[in-house]
């Protein structure tokens, strides 16, 4: 049975402080049904006073006035404490959004601290200052905090994606409010709680819960200077429009409907045992799952037969049981939503390799098999539109060509992979298909390097030094001639 958490205060420019609203949000396990926690729905009056903490403390507060090194010191000291809390961490996020233990333990909790660790990296060794010689003398370029930034973030993986964006707003001299999802907020309240012991000055971080009317004021606030987002296309195109208004910039990680493409030489047993973990990751609930499957036709009998029986291995049930590989989905709509895909793949044509319904014995939860299509047309919505859930199509293919055709031909561009005996044919291919990301022969994300998509998956890029640009405003400084 798990602890009913609850929280009667929010967290407000480092303090914690009564709400001025009424509202509650109530957790509810995707796993029992049950209702796991509650915390204050933010109201756009704690909107305001969150901003207005937030631009006192840039404007005239002491974080972006310290030295690069006082402020690695103080995001070293968050990052340690998520390390030191990582089991608490996956488990309040696997409790919430149905994310297998082991995969919160790994990608939620130790991924956000890798995420601050390879910020820090990045942070130490940027330019943040140079001087170049112009067209008429010489030119002093700097790079300067942009300001008060918005943090919208997703539930399926809330950690992460926070460190995404507090590692580099922070490491920069910014303030940020957070907005968590109101599926998955518990453990932005234990961030909170690290936050403020790791001493991060007043003002500088506000965590506010709030559904979609209160977060569409926050990024529509004329005190806010950048908002990043993380989320559907659909929200994100609504972000950009609402902060539009006050020019406010914007970076946006939105959908995939990433290719792995399976070249004819590819090793099998190593392309599918790389290719099921990124399909069905989190549940199918990734935003970089490889959930287009390209074989080609002269093996396609095997590859289908393979995938199928490694699909249909996977071990489904409570997500808190470190042997479980697929757990619920985060909510009932998103159980249906992947029913629903799953009855118009069939009226498609496609057809059913394995799953197809709820797991056998898991009659309570936003349970869904994982499920496997073939005889996939890469024309049918199955295979064009983002499900956010346990459902994979595999797609035929003639020759090479074909297979890059249909890996680019998607309104999405946001991850992919490529699967062959020939890894430097693996690079000539990776470059032959727009996405932001690829890989050859693996499955990962570096954040050291740029994250982020083509086409309708974003606009801008987390991690390495051009996540790290996104929160910066370049100046420049003209000399007089000689110095």
């Amino acid at each position: 049975m798990t602890e009913l958490v609850e929280h009667g205060q929010l967290f407000i420019g480092g303090e914690w402080t009564d709400p001025l609203g009424t509202g509650t949000i109530r957790v509810v396990s995707p796993h029992t049904e049950q209702v796991i926690g509650s915390v204050p729905h933010a109201s756009e009056a704690d909107v305001d006073r969150a901003v207005a903490a937030a631009r006192k403390a840039f404007d005239e507060g002491p974080w972006p006035r310290l030295t690069l090194d006082e402020r690695i010191a103080v995001v070293s000291r968050i990052k340690d404490a998520i390390t030191v809390r990582h089991e608490e961490v996956a488990r309040s996020i696997s409790s919430q959004n149905g994310s297998p233990y082991s995969w919160s333990v790994l990608a939620q909790a130790l991924g956000a601290m890798m995420v601050y660790d390879a910020a820090i990296t990045v942070a130490r060794d940027y330019p943040y200052e140079e001087r170049r010689q112009g067209a008429l003398g010489p030119i002093l370029v700097r790079r300067e905090p942009v300001g008060v930034v918005a943090a919208v973030i997703p539930w399926n993986v809330p950690q992460f994606v926070a460190a995404a964006k507090l590692a580099p707003a922070l490491l920069t001299g910014s303030s940020v409010i957070l907005k968590p999802s109101p599926e998955a907020p518990l453990d932005s309240f234990i961030l909170a709680d690290i936050v403020r012991e790791a001493g991060l000055p007043e003002g500088v971080l506000s965590v506010l819960p709030a559904d979609r009317e209160v977060s569409e004021y926050l990024v529509g606030h004329p005190g806010i200077d950048k908002v990043a987002f993380t989320g559907s296309v659909a929200a994100g195109k609504r972000v950009m429009e609402v902060a539009a208004r006050n020019l406010t910039r914007v970076t946006l990680e939105l959908g995939g409907k990433s290719a792995a493409v399976i070249l004819p030489d590819a090793d099998l047993e190593a392309a599918v045992a790389g290719i099921v973990p990124a399909a069905w990751m989190n549940n199918g609930q990734a935003c970089v799952a490889q959930t287009r499957i390209l074989a080609p036709r002269s093996r396609y009998g095997d590859v289908a037969e393979a995938l199928a029986a490694a699909a249909g291995a996977l071990v489904v049930g409570d997500p808190l049981d470190p042997a479980t590989q697929l757990g619920p989905l985060v909510a009932k709509r998103q159980q249906q939503r992947s029913l629903d895909y799953i009855r118009i793949g069939q009226e498609e044509g496609a057809k059913l390799l394995t799953g197809g319904g709820r797991p056998a014995g898991l009659e309570r939860g936003w349970y869904v098999e994982p499920t496997l299509f073939g005889d996939v047309d890469n024309s049918m919505r199955i295979a064009r539109e983002e499900i956010f859930g346990p459902v994979v199509c595999l797609i035929p293919y003639g020759d090479e060509a074909e297979a890059a055709r249909i890996a680019n031909d998607s309104e999405f561009g946001l991850s992919g992979s490529v699967w062959t005996a020939d890894t430097d044919h693996g690079i000539d291919f990776a470059r032959r298909i727009r996405t932001g990301t690829f890989n050859v022969n693996t499955f990962s994300l570096d954040m050291l390097g740029p994250f982020g998509g083509y086409k309708n998956s974003g606009v801008g890029r987390e991690f390495g030094p051009e996540g790290l640009s996104e929160y910066l405003e370049h100046k420049m400084i003209h000399l007089p001639a000689g110095s």
